[in-house]
């Protein structure tokens, strides 16, 4: 369940019982009434109506709001002398009475859906009331431009992360060829997870966004690991291209496969999780290992005796 919350001021003091306030917020919570998403409306103006129902022996016609600001006074007056002992309406109106609160609730809704209904609802507003023209608040609404924020800096800054780290082997193995081709199996294993992730999914949280910070330092060590043997061999053995590949499995293939069995399974411990951030961080860090080391198995090698057929 998620919450928008609004603060609808009403101008000045104890201005929440004018009949015209009144219509603004009847009207702005009956446009949320309308959302196929919002499951539940709680706004100052059925209160007010339904004290005008119940002070007419609860005839069903009077459920309208007053037409009188100092007869809504008096009701809302009433009604908070008939409140228990302890309780009052200030989680729903300031004190000074000049702002009421309106809460809609959401179900299922995800961090989109939250951003795109508020927007909507702030532009309804600026065509209809545009002096309750705001944005909505609440923690439901924080939390999703955070996330949003999280996940475009998070990607943002492993792909910067990736490019200097590609720079930089380029630079440690003193081959263009090599540190560019190095690229693919640090970028793939990370698309082929968000890949299948969006066919079974279809969206990412903020677990996922911080996936590929996690398993970056995994691909680029298995990455580093095998061309470093398969360049010693080119270079000191004078090996072939595919014999210098068969002399880096040989060396380092045990030791990738063992250390990708460890790591998935330790991180699968994450998807027993009941959290669904930890859940869904558990398997992507375990599925893009398990990427990295089929793309270092399967694709690496035959990328390199591609090309770099010439002879040391």
């Amino acid at each position: 369940m998620d919450k928008l919350e609004y603060s609808l001021s009403a101008g000045r003091e104890g201005g929440i019982t004018d009949p015209d306030y009144l219509r603004k917020v009847d009207a702005f919570a009956e446009w949320y009434r309308q959302q196929p998403e919002v499951t539940h409306v709680q706004a100052f103006s059925d209160i007010m109506k339904r004290l005008n129902k119940n002070m007419h022996g609860d005839d069903q016609a009077f459920y309208r709001l007053p037409e009188d600001p100092d007869l809504a006074a008096q009701y809302l007056l009433l009604y908070e002398f008939s409140l228990p002992f302890g309780t009052d309406l200030n989680d729903r109106m300031d004190v000074a009475k000049s702002a009421s609160r309106m809460t809609a609730t959401i179900k299922d809704a995800t961090s989109s859906d939250l951003r795109k209904l508020s927007n909507q609802a702030q532009d309804w507003l600026h065509a209809n009331l545009p002096d309750f023209a705001q944005e909505a608040s609440g923690l439901s609404v924080i939390m999703a431009h955070v996330s949003l924020r999280n996940i475009d800096s998070m990607l943002s800054g492993t792909i910067i992360a990736m490019a200097l780290i590609s720079f930089m082997l380029i630079w440690i193995f003193k081959s263009l060829r090599i540190g560019l081709l190095s690229l693919l199996p640090n970028f793939i294993p990370a698309l082929m997870t968000f890949g299948l992730w969006g066919h079974f999914v279809g969206q990412i949280g903020m677990a996922s966004s911080v996936v590929l910070a996690v398993t970056f330092g995994i691909i680029v060590d298995d990455t580093i690991h095998f061309l470093s043997k398969y360049l010693k061999a080119r270079r000191e053995e004078n090996l072939s291209a595919s014999e210098a590949v068969r002399y880096a499995f040989r060396n380092v293939g045990y030791a990738l496969w063992t250390t990708t069995a460890v790591l998935s399974v330790g991180f699968l411990v994450f998807a027993a999780s009941g959290f669904e951030p930890t859940q869904a961080l558990g398997l992507l860090v375990t599925i893009t290992i398990i990427f990295a080391l089929a793309v270092d198995f399967l694709l690496l090698p035959m990328l390199l005796i591609a090309i770099d057929r010439k002879a040391p």
